[in-house]
Order: structure tokens, then C-alpha cells, then sequence
């Protein structure tokens, strides 16, 4: 492995998610240079999600003027994740981008910065501690405990469930997926007798957590995209 022991460290890992930032590179470059008014297969399903992302999430929870603002990030999330987590299923990848904690970190880590530097940009520093820490209609001795509370959730709780949330979900589908082609290995070539026969058993469980794997890939994608609109919208409009 190259620069093995320091940060910069490139192994298996790190070499899939390079793959997945170069394919999705270059599917993304590829459709724009042969873009047509009269779109092919590929254009109309790229069109598609592209749509989906600004008009089912950007729009639908930030509003037509934040929605505009920020959907080429959200764009740029719901694809990102999408093919870094769909390469669990690739075969000679078979491990997600996602599936080691530090690339979600660094998508959770993205979005809190985001939404903290550009909702301290709108209402300014007083405006935006005001609204996330201080919620109208509230008693003002209930912010004794609410204060506390909301103050973990803006700047430990949001950062840390997208990171766990996407994290756990990959991981867990890596193992299922590793324990049932394992053991359908050991028992077709190695266990004797009637033993074998539960071999097809979990490889037919492996063909299902591989299936269910894809659609999680897709789901996790989505609702991180879900998400950083949700915690866009309370930063941005926080008496919403």
C-alpha cells in the first residue's frame, strides 16, 4: 500500500471510492458533452434524478428560492453517495465507499459547515444562535433544560446521525453480504454430507441481502439528501 501508517494512506478502500468518483466523473462529463434536445436512455435517467433531486427535495422542503440555491449540492450529495455506496454490490469491489467511517464524516462534517456558514451569513451570528437555541412560544424557564438539548442537537446530534446513519446501514449490509457468500463457500466445498444442502439456502439469503443492498444504496443516498435539505431549512428558516 502507498504512504502506508500516514493519512494519506491508499488502500482497497480508498482505491474503490477513487473508481466510483472516476466512473460517476465521467458518466456526469460524458452526458453533458452528448446532450441532445431529443435525449437518449442514459440522458433521460440522468435528466430524471437530476429533476427528482431539485424539484422532490431541493424545492419541495427549502422552497422554490433556497430549493434553486442549493440543489446543486443536494444533486451533488444524492449521486455521490449513491455510487459510493453502490459499489458493495460491484463485483471485485465488493466493499461501499461509505462503509469505513470517515468518508460519511466527511459528508456529515460538508453539510453542518454549510448550513452553519451560510445561515450565520443570512441572519448573523445573534439571529442564528436566537433561533436554534432559544424556539418561540416557549416559557422562558423551559429554556433552562430546552437550551442545553438544543444546543447538542444543532452542533453534536445532526452532524453525528448522518454520519452514523449512513455508516452503520453500509456497514451492516457489507457484513450480511460477507457472512452469507461465506458461508455458502465453507458449506457447498467443505462441510460433508447433508450440511451441503444448506448451502443453497444461504446463497439464496446472499442473493437477497444483494438485491436488498441495492435499494438500500439507493435509499441511504436519498435520505442524506433528505436530511441536509431538513437541516438547511431549520438553519436558514428557523421559525419554521
Amino acid at each position: 500500500m502507498l504512504f502506508e501508517g500516514t493519512p494519506f494512506e491508499i488502500n482497497r478502500i480508498m482505491i474503490v471510492r477513487f473508481i466510483a468518483t472516476a466512473v460517476l466523473l465521467t458518466i456526469i462529463i460524458l452526458a453533458a458533452k452528448r446532450a441532445k434536445l431529443v435525449p437518449g436512455r442514459g440522458q433521460v435517467i440522468i435528466e430524471m434524478v437530476m429533476n427528482f433531486a431539485r424539484k422532490g427535495i431541493a424545492d419541495e422542503i427549502l422552497g422554490e428560492k433556497l430549493g434553486k440555491k442549493y440543489a446543486p449540492v443536494i444533486t451533488t450529495i444524492l449521486f455521490s453517495i449513491f455510487f459510493l455506496n453502490i459499489t458493495g454490490v460491484v463485483p471485485f469491489l465488493n466493499v461501499a465507499g461509505t462503509s469505513v467511517i470517515g468518508l460519511p464524516l466527511i459528508f456529515a462534517l460538508w453539510v453542518f459547515f454549510l448550513y452553519l456558514i451560510d445561515a450565520v451569513r443570512s441572519l448573523g451570528v445573534g439571529g442564528f444562535l436566537k433561533g436554534q437555541l432559544f424556539p418561540p412560544g416557549v416559557p422562558k424557564f423551559v429554556y433552562i433544560v430546552l437550551t442545553p438539548v438544543e444546543f447538542l442537537q444543532v452542533f453534536l446530534l445532526r452532524p453525528a446521525t448522518l454520519t452514523i446513519r449512513l455508516f452503520a446501514n453500509m456497514m451492516a449490509g457489507h457484513l450480511l453480504l460477507a457472512l452469507c457468500f461465506s458461508a455458502t463457500s465453507y458449506l457447498f466445498f467443505q462441510a460433508a454430507g447433508g450440511l451441503k444442502v444448506l448451502g443453497a439456502v444461504t446463497l439464496a439469503g446472499g442473493f437477497a441481502f444483494y438485491l436488498l443492498e441495492i435499494f438500500v444504496a439507493a435509499l441511504q443516498a436519498y435520505v442524506f439528501a433528505i436530511l441536509t435539505a431538513v437541516y438547511l431549512q431549520m438553519a436558514l428558516e428557523p421559525e419554521h
